[in-house]
Formats: structure tokens, C-alpha cells, sequence
């Protein structure tokens, strides 16, 4: 007999509902868009459903400034740069000829290291006893999270911290604010609930009456979250669910948030072509000064950069992130915006729903 999975039962319970004549969900998670293209689930789910990536991609909205510092320290002030490896193919805004990322930066001689955890810096900088080592760390709360670790545990003399770390639901809120938000439903990041709760997403019902549902990154999970939140559209009655109750707790990782609130103070923070959202990053504590890499190395002067901070011209990752636009519909998609050669940080990350669309065959 053929056995029946959870996934083909969520999707029938879906195909089974009286759906409106056009339901928008979207996600915010970079893992969540790149199951949803690996599994197909575009192509299964009803027509009236349509799937809308959303700011879920922590290298994408990295300040070009900060990455613009980063490749200035790498080459003129003799650090021992290190970084998530995606963080090294974002290119920045400069004129033809100039250093527009990390990865160039090294190329030319910057000794520019990618790692994979904050362990490494510290492991490098241990081994590097006599040079300075920059960890330039960039990425949302479950990243951002092992960084407060590795601080609270104490820092290397010579290991300075370049932060370009994120929240991810003040993006959210301001597609909520702004009143288009483009969106009828929402699926809420299972990682980053698994570290700050998933009550974080509760306001997207309370307060803008709008279906949430925590999801985690198998198709099984995603499904149900879609199943929850055409239901509760239907219904009338927006709620928050949890359907990734296995890993995601009521008040998430206590442990975790007292060790983010410890190490770093929740700011107002720069958003790449987005702008700057309220309470949106994090910044290293007063009492860790001493590590702070933009106190020990300010930033070269912006003014003398006209496009500072900016898209490349055409590019339209901005909208992408915020959901306003599909990757295809980007007119640099594919030509010259591919992988190997990136015009934008959509198509850099595994995260980046450009690079996910493009991986998954979608060519235009």
C-alpha cells in the first residue's frame, strides 16, 4: 500500500480549501525560500497561492558601508580581516577600477580569511598573537547570537569586532507601517524564533490583523504553516502558530537572549537601499570599546563616495528583499546579474532569493 506523507496530507487540506482568488504569503527566511525552490512547492501548490520572498537574507541587507570598511581595513591598515564566506563576494558601490569587494581585496594582497563560526576568529587571532584581527561579523539573531557567545567568553587582546548584525522583525514591521505591505499572510522565521520565541511575531496578528505562522524548513513543515495561514484567513481570526513546535519553545533560548542582551545594545540601524529602521541592530556594549573595530579604525569619509550606501545603478535587490519584487522581474536578472558575476548581494548568498531562484533553474 502506498503510504501517505505528512507533506501530500498538508497539501491536501490546502487543495481542499475554499481559497479566495489570489492569497499571498510571505516568508522570512532565506532557509525557508531555498526549501520552498528545492521542493517545488510553487509548482504544487494551488494558483491561488502565491509564495513572496521577504527579508530573510542577513548578507543582502548588509550595509554596503560597512562592507566598503571592511575592505579599506583589509588593505590599508594591515588586519587580518575574517568573515562569513558569503560576506566576500557582496560587491560595493565604486567607480570602475576600484576595490568592490573582499574577495578582490584579497586578491590583491588583503589578508582576507573566510570562516564558518565566530570560533575561528578567536582560534586565528590566538595563532596570530602579533597582528590585529577584525572578525567583520554580519547576519540576524541566530548568528548574531554565537557572536554575543564568543564576546561574553572573553576576546583576544588583538581580535576587534566590525558588527552588521541584524533583527529581523523591524523589516517586517515596516511593511506592516507602511501600508502596502503586499502581503495577506506571513510565515515567521523558525531559526530565529528558536532564539528569541516566536511570541517576537505576534504583533504581525495583534496589531495589523494579519495570519503568522512559525515554520521549519522541511517541506512538511512549510506546508503546514501555509495550511495555518490560508485557515486563518478564511476564518477571520489571525493568530500565531507554531508549527515548528519540535525545536521552537514559548520564550525561545533564555540562555541566548541574556547573552545578546549582556554584549550588545539594540540600535537604530542602516538597511542596504532600504534605509535606516528603528531598533533594528545590534552594536557592541561601552565596556567592550576595546574590541570595537569601528572605534579603533573609523570609517573612511562617506562624502568623498556619492553612491555610498546605494544599490548599483538598475539593480532592484531592495525591492526584492521587501517583497515588491519577484528576483525574475529585476531587469539586471541573468544579464548581467548571474552568480559568478553579481551586480547585487541577492544573488551572492545561499540566503539571497536571487541566488535561490537562479540555483533552482529560474532564468527569467
Amino acid at each position: 500500500m502506498r503510504r501517505v506523507t505528512a507533506g501530500a496530507t498538508w497539501l491536501a487540506r490546502i487543495r481542499a480549501l475554499d481559497l479566495p482568488e489570489r492569497l499571498r504569503i510571505m516568508n522570512v527566511c532565506g532557509g525557508h525560500e531555498r526549501s520552498i525552490a528545492q521542493a517545488g512547492l510553487r509548482t504544487v501548490l494551488p494558483e491561488e497561492i502565491e509564495l513572496i520572498p521577504g527579508p530573510g537574507c542577513p548578507v543582502c541587507v548588509c550595509p554596503e558601508e560597512a562592507i566598503y570598511h571592511a575592505i579599506h581595513l583589509s588593505l590599508d591598515e594591515g588586519v587580518i580581516l575574517v568573515a562569513f564566506g558569503d560576506m566576500l563576494r557582496v560587491p560595493v558601490n565604486v567607480a570602475k577600477g576600484e576595490v568592490r569587494s573582499l574577495e578582490e581585496a584579497r586578491g590583491l594582497g588583503g589578508d582576507v580569511r573566510p570562516i564558518a563560526s565566530p570560533t575561528e576568529a578567536r582560534v586565528i587571532a590566538a595563532a596570530e598573537p602579533e597582528r590585529t584581527v577584525v572578525f567583520f561579523a554580519a547576519g540576524f539573531e541566530t548568528t548574531t547570537a554565537p557572536v554575543a557567545a564568543l564576546v561574553a567568553e572573553g576576546l583576544p587582546k588583538n581580535l576587534l569586532l566590525l558588527t552588521a548584525c541584524r533583527r529581523t522583525w523591524p523589516a517586517v514591521a515596516l511593511l506592516l507601517e507602511s501600508g502596502e505591505a503586499g502581503f495577506d499572510g506571513l510565515v515567521a522565521p523558525g531559526h530565529v524564533a528558536t532564539v528569541m520565541g516566536p511570541e517576537e511575531w505576534s504583533f504581525v496578528a495583534e496589531r495589523f490583523c494579519i495570519p503568522v505562522a512559525v515554520a521549519g524548513f522541511t517541506p512538511e513543515s512549510l506546508l503546514a504553516a501555509f495550511a495555518s495561514v490560508v485557515r486563518q484567513h478564511l476564518d477571520g481570526h489571525p493568530h500565531l502558530t507554531n508549527c515548528y513546535p519540535e525545536v521552537v519553545r514559548p520564550g525561545g533560548n533564555r540562555a541566548a537572549q541574556q547573552m545578546l542582551a549582556a554584549t550588545f545594545d539594540v540600535v537604530d540601524a542602516p538597511w542596504r537601499g532600504i534605509g535606516t529602521l528603528p531598533a533594528s541592530g545590534y552594536r557592541l556594549k561601552g565596556r567592550y570599546a576595546d574590541h570595537d573595530a569601528a572605534l579603533r579604525f573609523p570609517a573612511a569619509t562617506e562624502q568623498a563616495r556619492a553612491r555610498a550606501g546605494a544599490m548599483p545603478a538598475g539593480c532592484g535587490c531592495a525591492e526584492v528583499v521587501l517583497g515588491r519584487l519577484t528576483p525574475t522581474a529585476c531587469a539586471l536578472y541573468g544579464h548581467p546579474c548571474t552568480p559568478r558575476a553579481p551586480v547585487g548581494p541577492c544573488m551572492v548568498s545561499d540566503e539571497g532569493a536571487c541566488r535561490i531562484w537562479w540555483s533552482s533553474g529560474k532564468r527569467g
